[in-house]
């Protein structure tokens, strides 16, 4: 017998109030929106347009001093509709909640640019799309990685810094009928001679066969030689017993190739270090070098050292196709890695 039934409204969680769709859309509604707004907020707006979806504890590490912190201002935007959320489902324990950039803060990023909101190639249902969609844990992987890196140049004692984070988007639209990498990144270094050092990203959840992964070597050989530019990349991978299957199937990759020097490459697994963070910069990546035994591993930063052959970068670097100030599809410039000052603002909130 049932007896005492739930009530249909005990069901379902609390949701904070928003405006709707159409009203955050609205020229009034988003000129009112502008004022409240600090560099920080839409800074963030910006990262979730490149970057798709970010997580609490990634904006927290970035731009917020505690996780609290970055909720209460997460809520508001959220309220506002400049960003929207959801929480996937997890067998075990519960997941962080996710954020994509919702409709008033796309209109918002159009203004700014003399956009209509059209021409920002934005669709909310596309944005939260991601939430289902298969690539989602590899998206959030990718973006922790970069995450971690941006909150390592916030430190006091950082010795250098993110200077350029392009998405796997980004690199599509200008890399895309050779290679996709699932990211660019380029680091300075602070020290007297300002050294600077730049990769694209694989990272790998163990996914794809070895021999699946060394074949991407062939695509990263033809964009050197049709750029003229050799860039390194960096295998992440999640654990060290795949790391070692992987560098095998590389280094047979390298080996065929008419010029190894073209593809220089480094690993490094998630579990190598006993650290919290994960730290991408520390001593952790090891350079492949299919005719000597494995060197040593090295921080983020000395990588270029591993490959002498590379020219230097100057340190003011930001663009790894030194093609100008504009995106190949008219689309918005790639936003700085790292936030601005929180008490930044155009207006009084």
């Amino acid at each position: 017998m049932i007896t005492n039934p739930t009530p249909q409204r005990s069901l379902r969680g609390h949701r904070p109030p928003r405006i709707s769709q159409r009203d955050a859309t609205i020229s009034g509604y988003t000129a009112r929106l502008a004022t409240r707004l600090t560099e920080r907020d839409r800074w963030l707006a910006r990262m979730l347009y490149e970057h798709r979806v970010l997580t609490t504890h990634q904006i927290a590490e970035m731009a917020w001093p505690s996780v609290r912190a970055a909720n209460m201002r997460l809520l508001r935007l959220y309220q506002w509709r400049v960003i929207d959320r959801f929480q996937p489902f997890l067998t075990y324990g519960t997941a962080p909640m996710h954020y994509v950039l919702d409709l008033a803060g796309a209109a918002l990023l159009a203004r700014e640019e003399g956009l209509d909101l059209r021409d920002l190639d934005y669709r909310h249902d596309r944005a939260t799309g991601i939430a289902y969609s298969l690539h989602l844990a590899h998206t959030v992987g990718t973006n922790g990685f970069f995450s971690a890196l941006t909150e390592r140049s916030r430190r006091p004692d950082a010795t250098g810094q993110l200077a350029t984070w392009w998405s796997e988007t980004r690199c599509t639209k200008h890399f895309g009928d050779i290679v996709r990498p699932d990211a660019y990144g380029l680091w300075h270094e602070h020290t007297p001679t300002r050294t600077a050092f730049e990769w694209f990203l694989e990272f790998d959840f163990g996914t794809e066969r070895p021999d699946r992964v060394g074949r991407k070597l062939a695509g990263y050989a033809k964009l050197a030689t049709t750029t003229g530019i050799t860039t390194p990349i960096l295998f992440w991978v999640p654990t060290a017993r795949r790391e070692t299957r992987v560098r095998r199937a590389l280094s047979a990759a390298l080996t065929s190739l008419d010029d190894p020097s073209l593809v220089p490459v480094a690993t490094s697994s998630a579990d190598f270090l006993d650290d919290q963070h994960n730290d991408p910069a520390a001593a952790r990546w090891q350079p492949l070098d299919a005719r000597q035994p494995a060197p040593q591993r090295l921080r983020l930063a000395e990588l270029g050292s591993a490959w002498p052959h590379l020219p230097p970068l100057a340190a003011s670097s930001t663009d790894p196709t030194q093609a100008g100030s504009t995106d190949p599809a008219g689309a918005l410039l790639p936003p700085t890695p790292l936030p601005p000052d929180p008490s930044d603002r155009r207006t009084p909130r």
